[in-house]
C-alpha cells in the first residue's frame, strides 16, 4: 500500500480541512435558537451542549470540523453518528457497495426522510438499475461530496415552516455562503490518494474551493469544484433462487427418495464478482449581493455528475438443469450424494461423470455477466434565496429554482452455460458461505449438444424534475405569549420519467465464435468455500461486443412510465414563551394533485391514466422547559406525511431469470403519521451531558407489499411466463422508540461521546396477501432493532486522532416474490489522524471499513441466506490546506 500511495502523496500541495474552523466559527455563531450543534472536536464541546440546552425543538446539526476529523467521503458517512439515524450503503436489496448511500430516521425506511439542500428539494438520480426502475424519492447521499458541507441539520420532529415529505423527519444539508467567510480572499483545498484493499488500486480525489467577498462585506462569489475517483471491488456468493423439489421438478430422484419431496434447495448459488470505477465530478457557484440592511440575495447553483462504469459476474451452480434435464429430454441426474436437515437439502453432490445416455444438452452451471458501461447519475439545481425587511417587526425571505436528476444505466447481459461436470455444494446457512465446487468453473468449456448462449440488453433512464417557489413571513408581534408568527406559502411541480428501450440481440453474437475475446478469472476471495478463481470475460471485451451485436430500436412500455406532481402548501406558526414553557406551534396545508400514465401494452405507448387529489392538515407542536437548574425537558407532537416512491406508483420491474418482479399501484394514498416525542438532558457536570428521547409514530397508510402471479412477456425465453408479483399496496404500522445519548470532555485534550437507538417497526394491518398477513413477517422495511455509535478522541494544537465504532442490527431490507431479505447485523471501524504542519496545512490519513466487515442477508429464515459479500478495507492519505 505504501508503494501506491507515494506517487501522489508526494505531489499534493494545498488544501481543504483546516477551513472548516473558519467555516465552523462562521457557521456556529449564526446557529438559530433552535439548533443543536453536535461537533467532534473538544474546543466545539462547550458549545454544543449550551445550544442544545436552549433548543426549542429536537434538533441536531453536524458542521464542517465534524467531516473534516472522520473519513467522511459522503454526508451519509456523517449522519451515522448522530442518535436516530441509519445508514445504507445501498439504496435497494443489490447489497453494499462500501460508501454510505442512503439516510433514514428513527428506524423508519429511507423514502420517509425527506432531504433538502439549503432549504429546497433536490432531484438526484441512480446508476444501479434496480434502484432506478423503482423511482424511489429518498437522496443519493452517494451524489454529495462532504467538501460541499457548512451544516447539516437533522429535524427529528416537525414545524409547519419546513417543507411536507419527510413522515420520520428532514435531513437539510447547508452548503458554505461566500460572505460567512471572514477573508476577503480564501483559497483552500485538498489532495488525497484513496487505496481500496479489495481492488487493489489507488485513486485520486482532489476538491478545491475559492472565495472572495469585497472590503465592504456586501457582495462575496464562491466557486468549488471537485474530482474524486475510487475503484471498487466486490466479492461474495448468492442464493438468488430457494425452491421446493418435487416429483415434477426432478422425478427420478423425489420418487425413489420420498424424504427430498418438498424440500427446500438452492436453485442458483453463484460465485459473485462486482467491480466498478466511480468518478464524483462536479461543483459549485455561489453570489451573494447585501444590497443594503433590508435587502439581500443569493444565487447558486451545483452540479454533480457519478460515472459509474460497472459489471456484474455470477458463476452459478443450478442443479435444478441437472435435476430436470429439461433440454435433453434423456433423464435426469440422480445426485451421488445428498443430506436433509430440518425443511432443506443442505448438501448435495452431483456425479463427475454423466450418468445419462446423453447430457451434452445441460450441465449444473451457468456464468451470468452483466457490463454496464456508460452507467452514471447526476444532480443539479439552480436557485435564487432573497431575504427583504420591511420594517423592525416585519420581514420576507423567498426562494425560487429548479432542480434536475438523472439516473442512467445500460445493461449488456451474457449468459453462458456450461457442459456437464460434477458438482458440489454444503450449506452453513448464515454461519459460513457455501462450499460449492464445479469441476470445470476455471476454464470456458460450453455445452455442445445445444445452444450454450442466452443473452439479454437494456437502456433505462429516469428523469427527475422540480420546480419550486416558496415565500415566507416572519412578525414580531407585541404580544408576550407568541412573540413571533411565522407564515407563508409553497408551490412545486415535480416530474418524473422512465424511459426503457428493449436490446436485441443479434444472432451472430449469439454464437460461440463471436462470444467477447477477454477471457479471464476471477480474483482470490476473501471469503471461505466459494468457488477458486473462475472464468469470466472483463468489462472491456463485453463493452466491446454489446456495442456490435446489440441494437435498441424498440420500447418495452410495459416497464415505462410517467407521473407529473403538483403540491401547494401554506403554513402558519407561532413561537411561544408562557411562563418556564418555551417552543413553537402551527399547522401545514398541502394539497397534492398527482396524474400517472402506465400499464401499457408492451408494443405501443397507451398508458393508462389515473388522476388523485390529496388535501391534508398537518398540525405541530414542541415544547421545553427547565424542570431543574441541570435538567431540560422536551416534548413533541404532530401530524406528517410522506408521498409514495414513484415506482411505487407507477413501475413495472420484472426480472425474466428468476421470473419474479415488482408492480406499482398509482392510487396509493400518501404515507401519514401521527407522532408523539419526549426527552429529558441532564446536565450533569460542565461540558457534559446524558440525554433520553422517546417517540411513537402510528402510520396509517404505510407502504406494503403484496403478492400476485401475473404473465408477461418474457425477453430471456422470447414468450410469455408467469411471474411472482409483489405488488404495492396501503396498510398500517407503528414505530416506536427510544435514543440515548452521551457526550463528555475527559479533560487533557481527551473526549468521549455515544448514543444508542431502540427501535421497533412493525406493520400492524395485514394487508392480504402480504408477507405480514400470509408468512407472520410484520417487519417494516429498514427498522434495525438496536443501533449505537461510540466515539472517542484526542486533540491538541497539532495533533488530532477519532477512532470510532458504528453498528446496526439486522433489518428488513426488501421484498422479493413475497419473500422478506433482511440485511443482518453488521458493525464498523472507522479511524482519522490529523497533524497541523502548519497553520495552513495538515497533513491526514482515515480509514473505513478497518475491522473488513462481513455484509450477510438472509430470507426470512436464517437458514436460507441470500448472500455474503466483502467490499474490503479503505485508506485515505492527503494533504488539505488554505490560505
Amino acid at each position: 500500500m505504501k508503494r501506491n500511495l507515494t506517487p501522489i502523496a508526494s505531489a499534493v500541495a494545498i488544501l481543504i480541512t483546516s477551513t472548516a474552523l473558519t467555516a465552523h466559527a462562521q457557521d456556529a455563531s449564526k446557529a438559530a435558537d433552535n439548533v443543536v450543534i453536535v461537533t467532534g472536536v473538544r474546543a466545539a464541546l462547550a458549545q454544543s451542549i449550551n445550544q442544545k440546552r436552549n433548543a426549542e425543538s429536537l434538533v441536531e446539526v453536524i458542521t464542517a470540523e465534524d467531516v473534516g476529523k472522520m473519513p467522511d467521503k459522503s454526508v451519509a458517512d456523517s449522519l451515522q453518528r448522530v442518535p436516530g439515524v441509519s445508514v445504507a450503503t445501498a439504496g435497494g436489496t443489490e447489497g453494499g457497495f462500501g460508501e454510505n448511500d442512503r439516510v433514514s430516521l428513527k428506524g423508519t425506511p429511507s423514502n420517509l426522510t425527506l432531504t433538502t439542500l439549503n432549504g429546497h428539494t433536490v432531484s438526484s438520480g441512480d446508476w444501479y438499475i434496480s434502484n432506478i426502475t423503482s423511482g424511489g424519492r429518498s437522496v443519493s447521499y452517494s451524489m454529495f461530496p462532504s467538501e460541499l458541507i457548512g451544516r447539516v441539520t437533522v429535524h427529528k420532529s416537525a414545524q409547519a415552516n419546513l417543507t411536507e415529505g419527510g413522515a420520520a423527519g428532514t435531513v437539510d444539508i447547508e452548503t458554505r455562503k461566500p460572505l460567512s467567510f471572514k477573508k476577503n480572499l480564501t483559497l483552500m483545498g485538498s489532495v488525497e490518494a484513496a487505496y481500496g484493499d479489495a481492488a487493489k488500486k489507488t485513486d485520486a480525489q482532489i476538491s478545491g474551493l475559492v472565495n472572495w467577498k469585497n472590503d465592504e462585506g456586501n457582495l462575496g462569489v464562491l466557486v468549488q469544484a471537485f474530482d474524486e475517483k475510487r475503484s471498487l471491488r466486490r466479492l461474495g456468493q448468492e442464493f438468488l433462487w430457494w425452491d421446493k423439489l418435487s416429483d415434477g421438478m426432478s422425478p427420478a430422484w423425489v420418487k425413489a427418495n420420498p424424504e427430498v419431496d418438498g424440500k427446500y434447495l438452492s436453485m442458483l448459488t453463484g460465485s459473485a464478482l462486482f467491480q466498478q470505477q466511480r468518478e464524483r465530478k462536479g461543483g459549485m457557484v455561489d453570489v451573494q449581493v447585501k444590497v443594503n440592511n433590508d435587502f439581500t440575495f443569493d444565487i447558486s447553483g451545483l452540479y454533480t455528475k457519478l460515472s459509474a462504469d460497472n459489471i456484474n459476474a455470477n458463476f452459478m451452480f443450478s442443479p435444478y438443469q441437472a435435476l430436470t434435464n429439461n433440454w435433453s429430454g434423456v433423464g435426469a441426474v440422480v445426485p451421488s450424494k445428498w443430506t436433509v436437515t430440518g425443511n432443506q437439502i443442505t448438501s448435495i453432490t452431483l456425479p463427475s461423470t454423466c450418468p445419462v445416455a446423453d447430457c451434452s444438452k445441460m450441465g449444473p452451471s451457468v456464468q451470468d455477466i452483466i457490463a454496464r458501461p456508460g452507467s452514471y447519475s447526476d444532480s443539479k439545481f439552480l436557485n435564487l434565496d432573497w431575504k427583504y425587511r420591511a420594517n423592525e417587526a416585519l420581514s420576507f425571505t423567498g426562494q425560487i429554482g429548479t432542480t434536475r436528476g438523472t439516473g442512467y444505466a445500460r445493461d449488456y447481459g451474457y449468459e453462458a452455460w456450461l457442459a456437464y461436470s460434477g458438482a458440489t455444494m454444503t450449506m452453513h446457512g448464515l454461519d459460513a458461505p457455501a462450499n460449492v465446487t464445479i469441476d470445470n468453473s476455471g476454464t470456458f468449456s460450453p455445452r455442445t449438444g445445444a445452444d450454450f448462449f442466452g443473452g439479454w440488453a437494456s437502456d433505462t433512464t429516469a428523469k427527475d424534475k422540480e420546480t419550486y417557489g416558496q415565500i415566507d413571513g416572519n412578525w414580531k408581534t407585541p404580544w408576550d405569549v407568541v412573540p413571533t408568527v411565522r407564515f407563508g406559502v409553497r408551490t412545486a411541480k415535480h416530474d418524473r420519467g422512465l424511459t426503457w428501450l428493449q436490446g436485441d440481440v443479434a444472432g451472430a453474437g449469439a454464437q460461440l465464435a463471436n462470444r467477447p475475446t477477454g477471457l479471464t478469472n476471477y480474483p482470490a476471495s476473501p471469503l471461505a468455500n466459494v468457488l477458486d478463481k473462475p472464468w469470466t470475460f472483463t468489462a472491456d471485451s463485453m463493452k466491446v461486443w454489446g456495442d456490435k451485436y446489440v441494437t435498441f430500436a424498440s420500447h418495452s412500455y410495459q416497464n415505462e412510465f410517467k407521473i407529473g406532481e403538483k403540491a401547494n402548501a401554506v403554513y402558519a406558526m407561532g413561537d411561544l414563551a408562557a411562563g418556564n414553557f418555551t417552543g413553537n406551534f402551527g399547522v401545514r396545508y398541502v394539497q397534492t394533485d398527482i396524474d400517472v400514465d402506465n400499464a401499457s401494452p408492451n408494443t405501443v405507448w397507451s398508458p393508462v391514466h389515473t388522476s388523485n387529489t390529496y388535501k391534508d392538515i398537518l398540525p405541530s407542536v414542541n415544547l421545553r422547559t427547565d424542570l431543574s437548574k441541570d435538567v431540560v425537558l422536551r416534548a413533541s407532537a404532530s401530524r406528517t406525511m410522506a408521498r409514495p416512491d414513484f415506482g411505487a406508483l407507477g413501475s413495472l420491474s420484472l426480472n425474466d431469470l428468476t421470473r419474479s418482479g415488482t408492480g406499482g399501484n398509482p392510487n396509493l394514498k400518501p404515507i401519514y403519521s401521527n407522532n408523539v416525542e419526549a426527552g429529558v438532558e441532564w446536565y450533569f457536570m460542565p461540558k457534559s451531558l446524558l440525554a433520553v428521547n422517546l417517540y411513537d409514530m402510528h402510520l396509517g397508510s404505510y407502504v406494503t407489499f403484496g403478492a400476485s402471479t401475473q404473465q408477461f412477456f418474457n425477453q430471456s425465453v422470447k414468450a410469455i411466463t408467469n411471474y411472482n408479483m409483489s405488488s404495492a399496496l396501503n396498510t398500517k404500522a407503528r414505530v416506536k422508540g427510544v435514543e440515548l445519548q452521551y457526550s463528555q470532555d475527559l479533560g487533557n485534550g481527551f473526549g468521549a461521546s455515544a448514543n444508542y437507538t431502540y427501535a421497533d417497526g412493525q406493520e400492524t394491518g395485514k394487508a392480504p396477501k402480504s408477507a405480514c398477513a400470509d408468512l407472520g413477517d410484520c417487519s417494516m422495511i429498514g427498522t434495525s432493532r438496536n443501533s449505537y455509535n461510540v466515539s472517542a478522541f484526542y486533540e491538541n494544537s497539532r495533533f488530532s486522532a477519532r477512532l470510532n465504532y458504528s453498528y446496526r442490527s439486522a433489518f428488513l431490507n426488501g421484498l422479493d416474490r413475497n419473500s422478506a431479505i433482511y440485511q443482518d447485523a453488521v458493525g464498523t471501524v472507522s479511524l482519522a489522524l490529523n497533524y497541523n504542519i502548519s497553520d495552513n496545512l495538515t497533513l491526514s490519513f482515515e480509514g473505513k471499513d478497518l475491522n473488513d466487515p462481513l455484509l450477510k442477508s438472509y430470507a426470512t429464515s436464517k437458514d436460507q441466506p441470500r448472500a455474503f459479500y466483502k467490499n474490503g478495507k479503505q485508506f485515505f492519505l492527503g494533504l488539505r490546506g488554505k490560505m
